[in-house]
């Protein structure tokens, strides 16, 4: 019954599917794209027999990056997929594994969709990450064999109620995975009260906190730090910020620069598309803004000589702004984010260097109820955090940034304003609780090392010839 009433919201729901594909398209192209294997015709070169990966978007691709690095360098021979939901997952996917696997979008949950999908893919293995829990696609994987398995499994008690409203289909489901590899014991407690077998659950730590700066992160920071002449300002960052956020962002800057006037705010919306609505939200407060964008290169720092740029533009007065591509040089007026207080970045795949460049975080998704994104990034500069009391998508993450005293929550402007203040104020407390949220990170590494060991325990069956 639960599994008929499902298809049945599926099939209403499409309509408006569509429409969110086609209105958000208008915006953001790559919503347009892979429409095939949407609905289940990937496009001829996806690779048949791949090791199949599925992370939603740009968040749990970054995290399966290094277990899909580990697996196709034991396995050189197995092809390997990665699928994503969302343009800004297929950005991170190709620009950090391009090399090494193939990428397209995954399709939705209909059933002619994931047989048509699975036709033409016929995967060795399914490798869902975080929560992707999709009725149709595990049982037809494990209809034709596909072994099905969870990694840096998460259920929030939230999501958990969610699938509690359906317990047979949630337990015919969850039975149908031969491993969930849980980030929390909480999260385990979840999945096994909701009908997963026991033994197939265990848990291990979040990948994320395995994460590291690329190797040239120091050069990218020092190089944009320079492009941008932001040499002794105080910056600060707002990363991942979601609408009804950004105003609340701009008017503690607005209080920050009354005690700070040549501070700087870093303004990274969750969605670049959105960049140039939060421009102006910055305008309206008489703020002096640069736009920053990545001229269409999927994040990737230009040459000095690639920008192109007016001096008198970029030199912005009070209420003017400008726009120009990321990575531009001083001697073509990239100099003029000097006079700027107001950075608006709308680029993606540049979070971690920008990080570098500010000395303290505040971030997003956490001042709305979107449940707060990944702080851990900014950990690993060394950076004091602040978040929202939304959290909940990473409960266990900022409650460890919280004991160890290096995570700060505000809940308005005023709040936002003052913490930012005292850590740009008082550098000796500021590098304290950096230091002390990066050895959260490194106390809490090692779960990639423990989930590969368990992941080669359990393809000691699956021919990965």
């Amino acid at each position: 019954m639960f599994k008929l009433i499902y298809k049945v919201l599926l099939w209403l729901a499409l309509p408006f599917i569509l429409l969110r594909l086609w209105w958000r398209g208008r915006r953001e192209p790559g919503y347009r794209e892979g429409l095939g294997a949407r609905f289940g015709r990937p496009p001829p070169d996806v690779p048949v027999h791949p090791v199949w990966f599925h992370a939603v978007s740009a968040g749990e691709t970054i995290a399966c990056v290094p277990i899909v690095q580990a697996l196709a360098a034991e396995h050189p021979a197995v092809p390997f997929l990665i699928t994503t939901m969302t343009p800004t997952g297929a950005v991170e996917a190709r620009r950090r594994l391009g090399g090494v696997v193939a990428h397209c979008y995954a399709p939705y949950d209909y059933a002619f969709a994931v047989r048509g999908f699975l036709d033409k893919v016929q995967p060795r293995l399914l490798v869902l990450v975080e929560t992707e829990l999709w009725p149709n696609l595990i049982d037809e994987a494990r209809r034709r064999g596909v072994l099905v398995v969870v990694v840096n499994a998460r259920l929030s008690e939230r999501a958990a109620r969610a699938y509690s409203r359906f317990p047979g289909l949630t337990r015919t489901l969850l039975r149908q995975v031969a491993l969930i590899a849980c980030q929390y014991p909480d999260q385990a407690r979840r999945f096994v009260a909701l009908g997963a077998d026991p033994a197939a659950v265990h848990t291990l730590g979040s990948v994320k906190f395995d994460a590291a700066p690329p190797p040239d992160h120091e050069q990218a920071v020092t190089r944009l730090r320079h492009e941008l002449h932001l040499h002794g300002r105080p910056v600060w960052i707002a990363a991942s910020t979601h609408p009804g956020e950004d105003e609340i962002v701009l008017d503690a800057h607005l209080k920050v620069l009354e005690h700070s006037p040549n501070a700087c705010l870093l303004l990274v919306p969750r969605h670049p598309v959105r960049a140039e609505s939060v421009k102006v939200l910055a305008e309206r407060r008489a703020l002096r803004v640069i736009l920053l964008t990545d001229g269409g290169g999927g994040g990737a720092l230009p040459p000095l000589a690639a920008v192109q740029g007016s001096a008198a533009l970029l030199r912005a007065g009070v209420g003017e702004s400008a726009a120009l591509p990321m990575g531009g040089g001083a001697e073509q007026g990239v100099g003029g984010s000097d006079t700027a207080n107001v950075l608006v970045v709308g680029a993606m795949g540049l979070l971690q260097t920008l990080y570098g460049l500010s000395a303290v975080a505040f971030i997003g998704g956490s001042l709305v109820p979107k449940g707060g994104h990944n702080p851990i990034e900014a950990a690993l500069c060394a950076q004091p955090l602040l978040m929202g009391p939304a959290v909940f998508n990473f409960v266990e993450v900022t409650a460890a940034f919280a004991a160890a005293d290096c995570l700060t929550t505000v809940a308005n402007a005023s709040e936002l304003a003052q913490a930012v203040l005292a850590d740009l104020e008082d550098e000796e407390l500021r590098q304290a609780a950096g230091q002390r949220a990066l050895q959260v990170v490194k106390a809490n590494s090692g779960a990639t090392e423990r989930l590969l060991s368990l992941l080669r325990g359990t393809l000691e069956g699956t021919d990965l010839r």
